[in-house]
C-alpha cells in the first residue's frame, strides 16, 4: 500500500478533534468530577488524556487503513459509517457525564457505545486485520470505563 499523507493526517485529526472539542465542552465538570468518590482501580487523572490520545491516533489509523484497504466501496463506506457513528456516540457521552453529571444514564450510553465499538472493530476487521486490531485497546478502554463509570454511579448516588 502507498501512503498517503494527506488523507492520513485527515484520519488521524478527526478523532483528535472530536475528542478534543469533547473534553473541552465537558471541562466544566471537571471540578465536580474531582470531589466524587470513585471505585478502586481508577488511575490518576493525567491517564485519561494519554490513553485518549493514543485512542484516537489509532481509531484515526485504523479508518485510514479501512479506506485504503482495496474493499468493495460500499463496504468501506458502510464500515466508515459505523465507525463516525460511534464517534459521534463516543462524543456525547463526555457531556452527559462531566458536564449534565447523568452518571446512570452515561453508563448506558456507555453499554450502546461498547456495542457500537465492537461492531467497528468486527467490520474493521474483515476489510483490514490490522485496522481490526487497532480497535481492541479502544474496545478494552471502553469496558474499563464502562466500570469507572458505574462505579462513581454506585458510590455517590
Amino acid at each position: 500500500m502507498k501512503w498517503k499523507p494527506k488523507k492520513l493526517a485527515v484520519c488521524l485529526l478527526v478523532p483528535l478533534i472530536v475528542g478534543g472539542v469533547a473534553a473541552a465542552l465537558s471541562m466544566s465538570g471537571m471540578k465536580a468530577f474531582d470531589a466524587l468518590e470513585k471505585p478502586a482501580l481508577t488511575p490518576p487523572g493525567w491517564v485519561f488524556p494519554v490513553v485518549w490520545t493514543a485512542l484516537y491516533l489509532m481509531m484515526g489509523l485504523a479508518s485510514y487503513l479501512v479506506s485504503e484497504s482495496g474493499a468493495p466501496a460500499d463496504a468501506v463506506s458502510a464500515a466508515l459509517t459505523v465507525y463516525a457513528c460511534q464517534l459521534c456516540v463516543n462524543f456525547f457521552w463526555s457531556m452527559l457525564f462531566f458536564h449534565f453529571e447523568l452518571y446512570l444514564f452515561s453508563f448506558f450510553w456507555l453499554v450502546a457505545l461498547w456495542f457500537m465499538v465492537l461492531a467497528t472493530f468486527a467490520i474493521f476487521r474483515k476489510l483490514d486485520k490490522t485496522a481490526g486490531l487497532l480497535i481492541l485497546p479502544y474496545l478494552l478502554w471502553v469496558t474499563f470505563a464502562g466500570y469507572l463509570n458505574l462505579g462513581v454511579y454506585l458510590l455517590n448516588r
